[in-house]
């Protein structure tokens, strides 16, 4: 299995799943910390992580590019946020912080040169000394595929990270990575980030689910809410002011609506927040240890809360399969 329950906690947010391979044990929700220095300023982001860490979270994610598209912006905003409030706070042992490279134009790609580099930048940037889990944001085939793993596995054997994972690879070049790190003996890639989530089921079900069962690794799936979408808050004729809303609006048809009724039945029967339930739905796939989802408020965050603790039924399983089908 690529994630078991550990200890329970009475906080809702406390560590319960296991990475697979690796000796990290996380929330059930992977906070996204794209929103820090984008849609969430400095001070938001700071409530953010206290409530989120309040709940017993432990697990944020975030990338050297985010959020380099916003005017003013230069990439590493949102790591330099997490650094201020880690060393205002004082809770770096308490957390897996999970950073990326190769998406930042000025570090992009997989040159071993550029992976040093940027994790230095990285590790500056959060004003910490190692990372949890290191991503090779994307692949890379202008770079030999050895020399990049050889790269990412002396940052391991150095100690300034410990594990490796791999986000937005096509099932084969995983496939071939994880294969080279097997005959070479290099650190594996333990987890998968991708696209998941009840109205985007194709990449990884059919694709890229074989992989991470074949390998045994976590896969962690991001637009879990389908950009806001399985939130509830979009439907026909309501008009949501959000930065989002082009991406999650296109998935309003016919098939998005049976969705969105099923979620509701769901949450009816469970007096919870749709988004709730379609969080919890990710938590019954096989390979998922723990959907990213983000928020702008604490408000937001405590209507996703509820997922960690939520037990569907075959049936409402059975339902929701059948609707997003």
């Amino acid at each position: 299995m690529a994630s078991m329950p550990t200890a329970t906690d009475a906080l809702p947010l406390a560590p319960t799943r296991r990475l697979a391979a690796t000796d990290l044990t996380v929330s059930p929700l992977c906070f996204g910390g794209n929103v820090f220095g984008w849609t969430a300023d400095h001070h938001e982001s700071f409530a953010l992580m206290d409530a989120y860490v309040g709940l017993g979270g432990n697990f944020i994610d975030t990338s050297d590019a985010y959020s380099h598209w916003i005017p003013g912006n230069t990439g590493g905003d949102s790591e330099r946020i997490m650094g201020a409030w880690l060393a205002d706070r004082g809770r770096r042992a308490d957390l897996i912080i999970a950073t990326k490279v190769a998406k930042l134009p000025a570090r992009a790609g997989l040159a071993p040169d550029n992976i040093r580099a940027a994790l230095d930048d990285s590790l500056e940037r959060l004003g910490t000394d190692y990372i949890d889990l290191y991503y090779a944001h994307e692949d890379d085939e202008t770079v030999p595929m050895l020399d990049y793993l050889q790269a990412f596995d002396e940052l391991v054997q150095a100690g300034t990270v410990r594990h490796i994972a791999a986000s937005n690879f096509t099932p084969a070049r995983l496939a071939e990575a994880l294969r080279l790190q097997r005959e070479h003996g290099l650190a594996p890639f333990v987890a998968v980030q991708d696209l998941y989530n009840l109205v985007e089921r194709t990449k990884y079900e059919q694709h890229l689910q074989p992989v991470v069962e074949e390998f045994g690794l976590s896969f962690l799936p991001y637009y879990a809410l389908a950009k806001g979408f399985l939130s509830g808050k979009y439907r026909p004729g309501v008009e949501v002011d959000s930065m989002r809303a082009k991406g999650a609006v296109v998935y309003l048809d016919e098939r998005g609506e049976r969705v969105l009724a099923a979620l509701d039945r769901a949450a009816a029967a469970h007096d919870c927040p749709v988004s709730a339930v379609a969080l919890a739905w990710l938590l019954t796939r096989p390979g998922v240890a723990a959907p990213l989802a983000s928020a702008r408020t604490p408000e937001q965050l405590a209507d996703l809360v509820p997922m960690a603790t939520l037990t569907l039924s075959a049936e409402e399983i059975a339902d929701l399969d059948e609707a997003s089908a």
